[in-house]
């Protein structure tokens, strides 16, 4: 069958087992509209903070009222989700629509393994996965504490700045990572974040040599967080524990990262 956009010509006495039909570009059938959806969702899939309704309609060369129209009409379908605070625009889950399933059940092994180590350690646990230059928290259990550090489920976090990010980084080829940091760049989210491409790229090697990543105030100030990559799953993913970092000392990072390693190899050897 000839390939869409193309159509085949047939040399004039062309004989059985002679060369097959070469192949001609046809005209351009390229739909506007679908044009400009992509240019929306590449534009919300290089941010992280999320994109206002002003700057969609100028990449899309839109009017702000049709681009409104477009980005409601994503958002109904879970491609696009606004916040309801800043008003901004970002990527939704909708997109995860071929790996639905095993983003389904990824969550469904995980979540009893994420509250028995809420209540084991006290402190809120993440399950996250790679999103392009970000991370998603795509479930969470929250500490049970007055004071906790927690997100909430859909969330994203640069990969730069965070334990779940470096847990998952560590292990995607040096090209992926640096691709990714140049979508989403290295801003200082606090004094303490990694801001070079150097600075990461060592402390990635670390990772891989510990078997473990933290986030040391990096991420969010007073904050710490210890993760680890979930292997032998089909998504990039990690599971972390945040605390406030007076409830989790320096000395205590090597006993829950072991906890977690153990509770990583848990989900991945899950079977229903």
């Amino acid at each position: 069958m000839p390939k869409p956009g193309f159509h085949t010509a047939r040399p004039v006495g062309r004989e059985p087992g002679e060369p097959g039909p070469v192949e001609q570009p046809d005209r351009d059938y390229t739909v506007r509209a679908v044009d400009r959806v992509c240019a929306v969702l590449n534009l919300l899939q290089d941010s992280i903070e999320g994109v206002s309704l002003a700057t969609v309609a100028e990449a899309a060369e839109l009017p702000k009222s049709s681009a409104f129209r477009y980005l409601w009409t994503l958002e109904t379908h879970r491609y696009v989700e606004r916040d309801g605070v800043s008003g901004l625009y970002r990527l939704g889950l909708g997109f995860a629509g071929m790996q639905s399933r095993h983003l389904e059940l990824l969550r469904h092994r995980a979540r009893p393994v994420l509250e028995a180590l809420r209540d084991e350690l006290g402190e809120t646990i993440n399950l996250g996965i790679l999103d392009g230059s970000s991370i998603i928290y795509l479930d969470l259990v929250e500490s049970k504490r007055g004071v906790r550090m927690a997100a909430k489920g859909g969330d994203r976090d640069p990969i730069h700045s965070t334990a779940l990010g470096k847990a998952i980084a560590a292990f995607l080829t040096e090209a992926e990572v640096l691709a990714a940091l140049e979508h989403s760049g290295m801003p200082a989210v606090t004094p303490q974040t990694i801001t070079t491409v150097p600075g990461y790229l060592k402390e990635l090697a670390k990772v891989r040599r510990l078997g473990y990543a933290v986030d040391d105030a990096e991420n969010e100030v007073d904050g710490r967080c210890v993760a680890v990559p979930i292997q032998g799953t089909l998504l990039p993913a990690a599971l972390s524990v945040s605390a406030p970092a007076s409830r989790l000392p320096v000395q205590d990072i090597e006993r829950v990262a072991s906890r977690l390693r153990e509770a990583a190899t848990e989900i991945a050897r899950y079977r229903d």
